[in-house]
């Protein structure tokens, strides 16, 4: 069916979220052009909302768009980072904007079109028969981007049961990140593969009955909001451990609970900066290099989550206690300069970037190009492995020269580049085929489909969508030897395991029926 600017802008107010607009006022006017001009001033004023249209009053927020861009925004088919980006979408403020935003629901034409209450159906998803060494332990997720979601599907791929929480209304951003194969975001299908998902407005009472029924039985939650914001909506760890004292409880943030940072705004450049990882990562010119990872992210982040929610689990073996620990990325990638720190300590000099023995200061230890212009790693950093390099590429005169430093390492180093820059990468792979001088490949994203090692280890999944179709996704690293993990789901859709989520939880089919028609769940 299709759908007008018309009815969208009009359904504006049937939208609305009072419950999010505590405390806000904004005045913004909707400037529509391209097949349908229109004009409509939405006035937001203590939790109501009124639609005129026309302007009216003075604006604290314009949005000037063509009314395709709108029906698409609006209907989840384009992404409004990437609207705003290329222009498609002007926005004269965009945090008057931003705040505005949270207060709708997206527009959904079989809810706020034709949806007839009377003869409201639902079907009850398939369970997912899965198995690993985490089976039986129940996690509800309510993380969203990358840190918490990558630690989630790992311990999903492991064998628990996780439930990813969003409200059906703002869901994880992720789903919107370009690129999309029909509509679905290849970022959100690659970290949210074995979970369940609940489509449910948990600021509702309704809502918050249904979070509060799931934690009971559950074993763990993982949150990654800034600091406070999960009490401000009842789910605090204080709150929810009078329901389920054994509940573990892990918090992700950027800076802690407890810092004076605690609520600033961060992303991984931030942390991996604070942290010093940063500053030791750089180029001959001592100019820091952003990596081309997310280090705090997934490093500080994501395995860290893990490896609280596995040290808490033992915990709760010995005491049968349940515990909130508090992760914070920055901390936790501030071990990546253990060693850095101990040269420092040892002699207070800080290593310029690129000056560290392991960060590119040796010749036997860095990174070359070769003739076709593709890149190989020689580690040969221990004498014996660097001696059986020289003597292969019958340069002996190397093998005392790396203990250099100054004008003659320089130069060693621009010697070694000049003999690598005779041969394509798979020539020097298979001259060096038989050597042991810890030397390899350095893989591009595309090389890791054709990569034995990575073939051999399993680390590429092959995951299947509806309307995607067939796609791979990293797989989770720990191997172990009575579990292979041959039971892998795919990203599950927005609310698709919503109605038998519910019936787990003893709710009768009337009231499931009646949270979907009144929107509290969402479900497909």
């Amino acid at each position: 069916m299709s759908v007008t600017a018309q009815q969208i802008i009009t359904s504006i107010p049937q939208r609305f979220r009072s419950e999010k607009a505590t405390g806000i006022t904004a005045n913004v006017q909707l400037d529509i052009s391209g097949d349908e001009t229109l004009y409509y001033t939405v006035l937001i004023a203590n939790s109501l909302c009124e639609l005129k249209e026309g302007a009216h009053g003075v604006p604290d927020c314009v949005v000037k768009t063509k009314s395709s861009t709108y029906v698409d925004l609006e209907t989840g088919k384009a992404n409004p980072q990437m609207a705003l980006m290329l222009g498609k979408v002007k926005i004269s403020n965009l945090a008057v904007m931003m705040q505005f935003a949270k207060c709708f629901k997206k527009f959904d034409v079989a809810i706020h079109g034709q949806f007839n209450t009377a003869t409201t159906n639902f079907t009850i998803a398939e369970s997912l028969t899965k198995t690993g060494p985490l089976g039986g332990l129940k996690v509800i997720d309510f993380t969203r981007l990358l840190p918490g979601p990558l630690a989630t599907m790992f311990l999903a791929d492991m064998g628990a049961d996780v439930i990813k929480v969003e409200d059906p209304d703002s869901p994880d951003y992720v789903r919107d990140f370009e690129p999309r194969i029909n509509g679905m975001s290849m970022f959100y299908l690659s970290l949210n593969r074995n979970k369940r998902s609940l489509a449910v407005n948990y600021l509702n009472a309704e809502g918050k009955k249904i979070i509060y029924d799931l934690i009971k039985n559950a074993d763990v939650l993982i949150e990654q909001f800034r600091p406070g914001v999960m009490k401000e909506i009842g789910f605090g760890y204080e709150e929810l451990k009078q329901i389920n004292p054994k509940l573990i409880y892990v918090s992700v943030t950027g800076y802690g609970q407890n810092s004076h940072m605690a609520h600033a705004a961060g992303h991984d450049l931030n942390y991996i900066a604070i942290a010093g990882a940063l500053g030791i990562t750089g180029n001959e010119n001592g100019e820091p290099t952003i990596p081309g990872f997310q280090l705090a992210d997934i490093a500080g982040g994501s395995y860290m989550a893990m490896n609280a929610v596995l040290a808490a689990l033992y915990q709760r073996e010995k005491t049968g206690k349940g515990e909130w620990v508090d992760v914070s990325m920055t901390d936790a990638v501030m071990p990546f300069n253990t060693l850095q720190y101990a040269y420092y300590q040892g002699t207070k000099q800080v290593p310029a970037p690129s000056q560290f023995e392991l960060s590119g200061a040796l010749a036997n230890y860095n990174v070359y190009v070769c003739a076709d212009g593709k890149y190989v790693a020689l580690g040969s950093l221990e004498p014996k492995f660097w001696n059986t390099f020289c003597k292969k590429v019958n340069r002996l005169d190397w093998a005392d020269r790396f203990l250099l430093q100054g004008e003659e390492l320089t130069k060693l180093k621009q010697e070694v580049e000049q003999l690598f820059i005779t041969r394509t990468r798979q020539e020097w792979l298979t001259f060096f085929k038989d050597e042991d001088i810890c030397f390899t490949t350095i893989n591009s994203l595309s090389d890791l489909e054709t990569d034995a090692h990575v073939a051999e280890r399993k680390m590429l999944l092959e995951n299947e969508h509806p309307t995607v179709g067939k796609y791979k996704t990293i797989n989770q690293p720990l191997r172990f030897l009575a579990n292979n993990f041959e039971n892998n789901y795919g990203a599950p859709d927005l609310g698709v395991h919503s109605t038998a989520i519910l019936t787990e939880l003893n709710y009768s089919p009337d009231t499931v029926r009646n949270l979907l028609q009144n929107g509290i769940v969402k479900s497909v």
